[in-house]
């Protein structure tokens, strides 16, 4: 049995948009203009498939329509977006639970290109909290809103996508029996440590995560320079997902957060030539081989499979360059890849790359 294939679904109001969609959660994302219709613009354009600010503006604000998906208590945001004029973008979202109720509006935070980006600390209510880039709900909800604020000249927006997943499924797909063909290729991707700088480098496995696969794209990075542009102020650190493939994202990249639902899954991406960061977390001795005893959440880069069947990465927690590249063994992988984060992973591609 494959993976699921992509699968469009029908916005309120709108046109059909790219879904991923797989048992324990799915990912919406809006990037074309067809994806906008039915929102309502205040201040804003759609010019191409770009969202800008109409003339004479220095703010404005898109809501999307009710976005109907499978039940979920969990979100996670992305956004592709320049805000290379000293702009900022700012994503909200609320949700409507199975009484037809919405929640307040939750605050993804400010982002912007220029130093000051931060997140949005202490954001609880009845229906649930925000944790940095994660919204965890109390009770299931069945639809969503997302809500965009752009400001500055020459602010645009190219890529909002949506995951939403159920906790309690982040598992359902472990074991799952993967495809041989795919076994035996390994995405060429550059290796960096983390921890070879000093003074911070022991925390920025997400952003040299993303550095290394922005190098494999042509796009080469410095390991610093990416840590310093995904650095969330309220978060204190450079671990926000959001924020990291915000970032990406305004290296020209179409960057996205998902989450796949087994190793299965992930094997169509580094067969396809795309390499994925993957977030996962493990006591001591759970994951033989690492360059780490334990972590309580780790970003690598997937870029492959051994002959075996068993994910090689570009682990960022190795002492030296050369030594990231690592194989760990599949099923303990897998399982503190689907524990700690269900499946959770950063897609960083150049625009127009055909997605598995």
């Amino acid at each position: 049995m494959r993976a699921p294939l992509l699968a469009a679904l029908v916005l309120t109001g709108g046109a059909p948009a790219l879904t991923m969609t797989h048992p324990n959660s799915t990912t919406v994302l809006h990037e074309r203009a067809a994806d906008w219709q039915g929102a309502t613009l205040a201040g804003v354009a759609v010019r191409g498939d770009t969202l800008t600010l109409a003339p004479g503006q220095t703010s404005g604000t898109l809501t999307s329509p009710a976005v109907t998906v499978p039940a979920f208590d969990e979100l996670v945001p992305s956004w592709n977006a320049v805000t290379a004029g000293g702009g900022s973008v700012t994503v909200e979202v609320r949700t409507r639970g199975a009484g037809g109720t919405w929640s307040r509006w939750f605050s993804f935070g400010t982002w912007q290109r220029a130093e000051g980006r931060t997140s949005v600390n202490g954001q609880r209510d009845a229906a649930g909290l925000v944790l940095t880039d994660t919204l965890r709900l109390n009770a299931p909800a069945t639809a969503y809103q997302y809500r965009v604020t752009l400001r500055g000249a020459g602010t645009e927006l190219r890529l909002v996508g949506i995951n939403t997943s159920v906790r309690a499924r982040r598992t359902a797909g472990l074991g799952h029996p993967g495809d041989r063909a795919a076994w035996g290729r390994v995405v060429d991707v550059p290796k960096r440590s983390q921890m070879v700088y000093p003074g911070g480098g022991e925390v920025w496995c997400s952003p040299t995560s993303v550095a290394m696969i922005l190098a494999h794209h042509g796009q080469p990075v410095p390991v610093p320079q990416a840590a310093a542009g995904t650095y969330d102020r309220a978060y204190g650190g450079t671990g926000n997902w959001a924020f990291n493939a915000a970032y990406a994202g305004e290296q020209g990249m179409r960057a996205f957060v998902t989450r796949l639902p087994h190793l299965a899954a992930a094997e169509r991406y580094t067969a396809a030539g795309v390499p994925l960061a993957v977030s996962l977390g493990w006591k001591g001795g759970e994951l033989p081989g690492a360059p780490l005893s334990w972590s309580d959440g780790h970003l690598m880069v997937l870029v492959g499979f051994d002959a075996g069947g068993n994910p090689v990465l570009n682990d960022p927690a190795a002492p030296t360059d050369a030594g990231v590249r690592r194989t760990y063994p599949r099923a303990a992988f897998e399982r503190l890849w689907l524990t700690h984060s269900g499946g959770l992973s950063y897609v960083i591609t150049p625009p127009g790359t055909r997605l598995p």
